[in-house]
Formats: C-alpha cells, sequence, structure tokens
C-alpha cells in the first residue's frame, strides 16, 4: 500500500481521487486541510495536531448493498486505536465517535459502485489528537485533553493505517454503539419525536420504537441526537 504524507491539502478525499485510475490501494496523510469535509456537506475543522487521511481501497467482488459495513469497519478501525491509548470509545449511529459523550473523530465515506459491485472505498478520517478543538464550544474532545501524554499525531496515524488494513466483524461494531435501548430525538424532514433506539441494522439502518410502532432510519434521511 502506497502512503503520501502532505503539508497540506483542502481536502484528502478530494486529493486521493488522482489514485482512482490506478487501481492501487493508497493513503494520504496531510498535517492541515484548509477545506475538510464531514457528512452531508458540513465543514471539518482541520488544525495541525490532529490526523486527517483518506484511505482508498479497491474491494474485490464486495456487493454494493454491503456499503454500510466499509462505514462500520471505519468506526471500529477509530475505536481500536483510540483503546490502545487508553480511552473508551462509543459509537454514535451511523458513525461518530464519542470519548465521555464528545465527538473526538468524524468520518466520511465516498464509495463508487459499478454495477451491483463496490468498485473503490474513499475512507476519509480526521481524529483529534493535539489538535485545538475550542472552537467546537465543548461538543469535540482530544487525547490530548483525554490523557496526560497523549501520542503524536504521526504515532496515532500509523496505529490507525494499521487497523484499516485489519479485517473486523460487524458485531464489534455494534459492541460499541451507544444508544441501543436509550431514548434518541430524531429528526425528519422538519418534525422533531422522541422515540427508543433498538438496534443497528446489518444493511445500517437504525431500528427505533415510536408510539409502539417499529421502524428502520435511514442515516441519509433523519439525524438523531442522545
Amino acid at each position: 500500500m502506497r502512503i503520501e504524507r502532505l503539508e497540506e491539502v483542502s481536502s484528502t478525499n478530494e486529493y486521493i481521487k488522482r489514485y482512482l485510475g490506478g487501481r492501487e490501494n493508497v493513503v494520504v496523510c496531510a498535517r492541515r486541510q484548509s477545506g475538510g469535509r464531514g457528512t452531508k456537506g458540513r465543514s471539518f475543522l482541520s488544525e495541525e495536531g490532529g490526523v486527517y487521511l483518506t484511505a482508498l481501497l479497491f474491494p474485490q467482488g464486495a456487493p454494493a448493498r454491503d456499503a454500510f459495513l466499509v462505514m462500520a469497519h471505519a468506526a471500529v478501525a477509530v475505536c481500536r486505536v483510540l483503546e490502545r491509548f487508553g480511552v473508551h470509545p462509543q459509537i454514535k449511529w451511523p458513525n461518530d465517535v464519542l470519548v465521555g459523550g464528545k465527538k473526538i473523530c468524524g468520518i466520511l465515506i465516498e464509495n463508487g459502485v459499478k454495477g451491483a459491485l463496490l468498485d473503490h472505498c474513499a475512507i476519509g478520517i480526521g481524529l483529534n489528537v493535539r489538535n485545538n478543538v475550542s472552537a467546537l464550544g465543548g461538543t469535540a474532545t482530544s487525547l490530548a485533553l483525554l490523557l496526560p501524554e497523549p501520542p503524536s499525531a504521526e504515532e496515532a496515524a500509523e496505529a490507525l493505517i494499521r487497523a484499516l488494513v485489519s479485517p473486523s466483524d460487524f458485531s464489534e461494531y455494534l459492541a460499541h454503539v451507544c444508544h441501543d435501548g436509550r431514548t434518541v430525538q430524531v429528526t425528519e424532514g422538519g418534525e422533531r419525536y422522541e422515540a427508543t433506539a433498538r438496534r443497528v441494522l446489518p444493511d445500517g439502518r437504525l431500528e427505533i420504537e415510536c408510539g409502539g410502532t417499529v421502524r428502520a432510519l435511514s442515516a441519509a434521511e433523519v439525524t438523531i441526537r442522545l
């Protein structure tokens, strides 16, 4: 696997697209991003001291219907790294990684599909290590805030790359999900209501119960708050 390290780039997810034609697994790491992106087009603060990387992978024969498993694997990889450094993460569906109820990582997956198969997966990860997160108003945390001797961004990036290329099982994702059985706030099509989160299904939908009715929600359609 090729690993490219950059001082600064607008977005590692955008930069890595130049390697699509090569059909080679590649990881791009940057010290800073000037235009980091999160899910649903949100900006992602990317100051020096954090891990900002995108892994471009070409799965062989993976069904497109299993695309959520790519996201689940990325979240598990982050959790493994955090546990290695002595903190206890949880996953807020679908892919926010939290420590102590605060976000420590953002994940942006961009998949390419050909027919019924996944052609490629761009796994973008931003992990707060020693970067300043105070501008996020107390909603985020970092390893520097959690540990007396946090690792360097470079050390965390190396551990994350190793975790990404190691296999994982969906059960490991489920073991880290933090809201099973809890009351959550759901925002759907401008409507907000409370429901009980039951479980995450293998296709990535969140099963909820509201008013005695059980249904499954897609992450593309709703937002939940703990």
